[in-house]
């Protein structure tokens, strides 16, 4: 019905538009193919700083941030033969092109596609963790999470303490692409991190690039408690890095201090980290100010060691998320800073993030919290 209803709006729109049945993409006349000819895209509102190449891993090799997804999910099918990956378009390799040429490689029965039903691909993976398998569900993005909140809050996370350590769901994993992507609108932009931040019993990991992305997820999947695994899609071609082949995991719950400096204390997290990295060279250009950039990389359970070690040095705080700013994870750091290091404090916590609307289309440059927004609460903190 919606496909038919989409096929008679288009052509009543515009006569010269031809649409078929099979599935076939939509055919332009000559003068619309001109004028999406000429459409220019945004610029990134970021500069990825991709890490140096690690050693301690063993042979390396160029991989941009979802083939080294791909790479973490081939590692864990051939190492782990309960393994299951499972969602909307995975079996062709999915819309981000994460899972492509797994099914192929490890058969039907183990990477598979579902119905267009989140909540039931949740629930259907909780099934195959407490049966003892591997289970590993996309939700093809984070802003369709929201109807497996449920089986993820009531279910997933509650499912060990509810049965008293008899039974629990610690095999599961569940990955979302997650963030802004230039063009995403309402719903294909949202960060959603700290709707789950509430609930014990579940992790929640970001990764800020393919290093990073490929042994946190492959810890998400390895820890024994269900693990909410968000992918920045705007860093998926973006971000390319020198990523080992083999398996590897990064400790989930530990910030990363990616530069050290004596002035500010700069946290963020995912695609955010790399605006952060660009502040606090200008701040360094034009101020003279030494920042100390952390990724926190896991939202929960935090790593507030790290933190509180950083702004007891420093004695200022920059917290940056796309997210909202009310009840986004950075107030949670915030409160926490403000208690265990108030005395150290120089200046008021800052938090520079999203604001209090939908995510938008063409204002997107402007509901970021970009390099500029970061810059000035720099300034601000400096001159308190």
């Amino acid at each position: 019905m919606m496909a038919a209803a989409a096929r008679f709006l288009i052509r009543g729109a515009n006569p010269k538009l031809s649409i078929s049945g099979g599935g076939t993409l939509l055919k332009l006349s000559p003068s619309c193919s001109s004028r999406t000819k000429t459409q220019r895209r945004h610029a990134a509102h970021f500069t990825y700083h991709p890490d140096p190449v690690p050693t301690q891993y063993g042979p390396t090799t160029k991989m941009n941030l979802f083939q080294s997804v791909t790479s973490a999910l081939d590692n864990t099918l051939a190492s782990d033969p309960t393994a299951v990956i499972f969602g909307e378009d995975v079996a062709f390799g999915g819309v981000f092109r994460c899972t492509v040429g797994l099914r192929d490689k490890y058969g039907k029965d183990r990477v598979f596609n579902t119905p267009l039903c989140e909540q039931g691909i949740v629930g259907f993976g909780i099934g195959v963790a407490v049966a003892g398998a591997t289970a590993i569900a996309e939700i093809q993005f984070a802003d369709y999470i929201y109807p497996a909140f449920d089986q993820i809050v009531n279910e997933a996370a509650k499912y060990r303490y509810r049965s008293g350590n008899l039974f629990d769901c610690g095999n599961l994993t569940i990955r979302a692409p997650w963030g802004c992507v230039g063009h995403g609108s309402l719903y294909h932009s949202q960060s959603p991190e700290a709707f789950f931040a509430h609930c014990p019993g579940i992790k929640v990991v970001i990764p800020r690039g393919p290093v990073q992305a490929k042994g946190l997820l492959l810890s998400c999947i390895a820890d024994q408690n269900p693990c909410i695994f968000f992918e920045p899609k705007i860093l998926y071609r973006a971000a390319v890095e020198q990523v080992p082949v083999e398996s590897y995991t990064i400790p989930l719950s530990q910030a990363e201090v990616l530069q050290e400096g004596s002035d500010i204390t700069m946290v963020a997290w995912g695609t955010q980290i790399h605006v952060m990295r660009e502040v606090a060279n200008m701040a360094q250009e034009k101020l003279g100010v030494s920042c100390e950039v952390i990724d926190l990389q896991t939202i929960l359970p935090w790593d507030v060691e790290t933190i509180c070690k950083s702004v007891v040095k420093t004695g200022r705080l920059l917290i940056s998320h796309e997210a909202p700013i009310t009840g986004g994870f950075a107030a949670e750091i915030s409160s926490t800073v403000q208690e265990e290091c108030f005395l150290n404090l120089e200046a008021p916590i800052s938090r520079v993030c999203g604001y209090d609307t939908p995510f938008p289309h063409i204002f997107e440059p402007f509901y970021i919290p970009d390099k500029w927004k970061c810059f000035e609460a720099i300034k601000k903190m400096i001159n308190y």
